[in-house]
């Protein structure tokens, strides 16, 4: 069964708004790179037009779209009241009301509950702002003041502030500055990050504070500054409170300046310089560091080292191994939480291991798993001698839950889990997880969820990607994906070499001179799913975001026919007249993910995919793409030019846009996350799902 177009009976087809690329068409740049000088009025016009060309469009859906979205909120628990967390001498935690977008943040004194005061409304201060997004937040430590980075335009560009609490005047301290923050341990001076000319964190800074009744700053203090522009700068604090670890970082190596949390203005500490290809990271015990590395171990090892002697002969604690990659270490008093990945099985797994005085091993277990596959990770620990560590759990058909593990007694309670409503459940769902081959032979692990009493059956198929960067695909839960199971579609998600689901060596098998393997993955995830029964051939959707985007892209370029339609959101899609291009966020610290174009071979290999460069004369199935306008990381025009393009394209061979359309749009108040209230994110949400029902011939299916 094919897509049909949606028809709006009330309305006579004619009415439907045309293409607005031949308005805009200029014969001397076929390519329409004009859409990239944001202060042409015509581009902002050309966006306009496109917008109004896809509401005409979503006219017929806009009902199922408020069913949807009204589903949604049905769905979910709107009033939400946050995991307490028990910090020093406070208790502090989130509610967020029925109507409201973003939460409120309150605490009490610890033992006290009675004595609850809220302390920061963050919907108080995005009252004023058609966007807000809070990038960090940090409690002195004495927890009497708050400092916060603050976006109201989505370009993710901050405002520091800061109040005494719990209702002083906010103050704002410095704008044009990164999201990032951290109080040293003298209750006096805060660390946070600034931009390079193309939005890159290249350097740190001092901030001393005057902490008195009408708070003063004095003027930055530079700490760091990285000249390299492939690497980024990051600021953090070891949970024993007594270092700051400054990192610099870019795709493949890394490394760490340390200053004493305690003396801020003392210079840092280089821990050990930089060696191409060389991640590590450091966290700490008293008397020891911790080095999690990939020197002679691509999949990474653990060694500890002295403190007082940190170049000094390592000893190995955990072994490099074929099978597992060692993901991260967090350090306590006791001993040490090691996060691997078995390569095998796609799977996280969080490992204990208590150490006493003389670090001699005494306990090295591996926590069991609620399911497999499964989202496992360690939640808040702020105190470094904690000995009841918090778990999040979570999977395609378990909502997110909250465990507290009493590591002296074993003993598991649950603190919390999503509440989910409405007449789908999620015992009433089935996960499977099944393997592709792709076209070397490799096996692709592919995730997909259905509704139980559905199973069994080829369903119409929403199939999921992004591949890059060594990001994993862990299971989630999503109380939204719920309306379109319970219409009788599947969700699937393909684990492509580019991600880390299969750890390091799955990430480096999909970058640089492999990344055509990620394409050929993910329609090899999409053949799977149809030739072991769970997809219906006709009926699959594809969707990919940012990166995602340009996987989607590859692929439909490759084997157009195989999806009768495709989501693409803020897809990175024009790769070669980016990565040319070092003046744009984000361009230089990529070369070693997609490669630098300087380097013939290099520029070959990403023009042979990148998706505008290399458009089918076979029409893309029908497509929505979605843009924003101050988005840093994958500008507008991306998605614009691929819109241009391809309208052309479909015009070019006599297909009709509205029975096979290319739709556009741009969210002009937004940046690369879209929408920063929760109510226009679900919206949006519904939005997209009602052009993917519509795509999979379910609009008229009710939940």
């Amino acid at each position: 069964m094919k897509a049909q177009p949606p028809r709006d009976p009330s309305q006579p087809t004619a009415s439907f708004a045309s293409s607005p690329t031949a308005g805009f068409r200029r014969p001397d740049d076929p390519d329409w790179h004009w859409l990239e000088e944001r202060d042409d009025p015509q581009v902002t016009a050309f966006l306009e037009a496109a917008n109004a060309q896809s509401r005409a469009w979503f006219a017929p859906l806009d009902d199922l779209t408020e069913r949807l979205y009204h589903g949604h909120l049905a769905r979910r628990e709107l009033a939400v009241h946050g995991l307490p967390t028990a910090l020093d001498h406070y208790t502090v935690w989130s509610e967020t009301a029925v109507d409201a977008d973003h939460p409120v943040w309150w605490r009490h004194p610890n033992g006290e509950p009675e004595r609850g005061e809220p302390f920061f409304d963050l919907q108080h201060r995005a009252a004023d702002h058609a966007f807000f997004e809070v990038g960090d937040m940090s409690l002195s430590p004495d927890e009497s003041w708050l400092a916060w980075s603050e976006d109201t335009r989505g370009d993710e560009t901050y405002t520091l502030w800061l109040r005494r609490l719990p209702d002083g005047e906010p103050l704002a301290l410095l704008e044009e500055i990164g999201p990032e923050l951290c109080w040293a341990e003298d209750g006096a001076t805060l660390l946070f990050t600034r931009y390079d000319a193309t939005q890159r964190p290249d350097s740190i800074w001092r901030l001393p504070l005057r902490l008195g009744a009408t708070p003063t700053a004095d003027e930055p203090a530079l700490i760091l500054r990285e000249d390299d522009p492939e690497f980024w700068l990051g600021l953090g604090k070891t949970r024993s409170r007594e270092w700051l670890m400054l990192e610099s970082a870019s795709k493949d190596t890394s490394e760490v300046h340390l200053v004493p949390a305690a003396a801020p203005a003392t210079s840092p500490t280089l821990f050990h310089p930089r060696q191409r290809g060389v991640e590590y990271g450091v966290d700490h015990r008293p008397g020891h560091f911790y080095v999690l590395h990939n020197r002679e171990a691509p999949h990474f090892c653990l060694d500890r080292v002295d403190e007082a002697a940190p170049q000094g002969e390592p000893e190995r604690l955990i072994e490099h191994r074929e099978d597992t990659t060692l993901e991260g270490i967090d350090a306590f008093a006791w001993g040490l939480v090691a996060t691997e990945r078995d390569h095998h099985q796609a799977q996280v797994h969080l490992r204990v291991i208590e150490l006493d005085d003389r670090h001699t091993l005494r306990r090295d277990e591996r926590l069991t798993l609620p399911e497999t596959p499964c989202s496992l990770s360690l939640g808040d620990a702020p105190h470094f001698a904690e000995r009841c560590l918090r778990l999040r759990e979570e999977s395609f058909t378990l909502p997110v839950t909250w465990t507290e593990l009493d590591l002296d007694s074993g003993r598991r309670r649950r603190l919390k889990q999503q509440p989910v409503h409405g007449d789908l459940t999620p015992d009433q769902l089935v996960c499977e997880r099944l393997w592709a081959t792709s076209h070397d032979g490799e096996r692709i692990p592919v995730s997909v969820v259905m509704r139980a009493d559905l199973s069994g059956h080829p369903l119409p198929t929403l199939l999921y990607g992004y591949g890059a960067y060594g990001e994993v695909l862990d299971p989630w839960f999503s109380v939204a994906r719920l309306e379109l199971l319970a219409r009788g579609a599947a969700f699937a998600v393909a684990h492509v070499r580019g991600g880390g689901d299969r750890g390091e060596p799955w990430y480096l098998a999909g970058k640089l001179e492999h990344k055509a393997n990620s394409f050929q993955d993910f329609l090899a995830a999409r053949d799977a799913l149809v030739e072991q029964g769970f997809s219906d051939d006709e009926r699959l959707v594809a969707y990919g975001a940012s990166a995602g985007g340009l996987l989607v892209g590859a692929s439909l370029n490759l084997a157009p026919e195989r999806f009768c339609a495709a989501v693409l959101d803020v897809p990175f899609v024009d790769v070669l007249r980016t990565m040319e291009n070092p003046d744009l966020p984000l361009t230089t610290a990529e070369y070693s993910e997609w490669g630098d174009p300087r380097e013939p071979s290099a520029r070959r290999r990403i023009r042979d995919y990148s998706p505008l460069d290399n458009l089918p004369e076979r029409p893309w199935p029908p497509v929505f793409l979605q843009g924003s306008w101050h988005d840093t990381r994958v500008p507008y025009w991306e998605p614009a030019k691929l819109y241009a393009r391809l309208t052309e394209l479909a015009e070019g061979s006599g297909l009709s846009s509205h029975d096979h359309p290319t739709l556009l749009r741009t969210d002009l108040e937004a940046g690369h996350g879209g929408a920063s209230g929760r109510f226009k994110g679900w919206h949006d949400n519904a939005r997209q799902d009602a052009f993917i029902l519509w795509a999979l011939g379910l609009e008229s299916r009710e939940a």
